[in-house]
């Protein structure tokens, strides 16, 4: 058994084959997740697991050369934007609307317990060279 990082075997494999510029939707209970993508979901109940230590866990796990969130997210739930915003100085805001349509193209989908609303991240893996 690993004794450090991710230990969900499905999330571990499933970001070991992610490439440059594969997209990852983290995303909250609510979001609706696209038929296509792979999906590992963690939520246990509401609130379990919150979205912002799943994302926190994912970002020691994987190159971020960019995201993109709801612009929604800034009034309707500002500890989350707060929490985008800091990791992602560049955070590229778009419609909630457009923000699923984007995730249509994910590879992957993680789906958190977060029972808060627009707390969901479009992530561009980037390399690490």
């Amino acid at each position: 058994m690993k004794r450090t990082g991710i230990l969900n075997r499905h999330l571990a494999g499933a970001l070991a084959e992610l490439g440059h510029g594969d997209g990852v939707l983290v995303c909250d209970a609510g979001m609706p997740i696209p038929d296509g993508p792979r999906v590992v979901d963690l939520a246990f109940r509401a609130g379990v697991p919150a979205f912002a230590e799943v994302l926190d866990g994912l970002l020691a796990e994987l190159v971020v050369e960019g995201a993109t969130a709801a612009r929604e997210v800034r009034e309707a739930n500002p500890e989350a934007s707060a929490l985008l915003e800091g990791h992602f100085p560049g955070l590229d805001l778009v419609s909630h609307e457009r923000l699923k349509e984007l995730s249509e193209g994910a590879r992957l989908v993680v789906r958190t317990g977060e029972a808060r609303p627009y707390a969901n991240v479009l992530l561009r893996c980037g390399v690490f060279f």
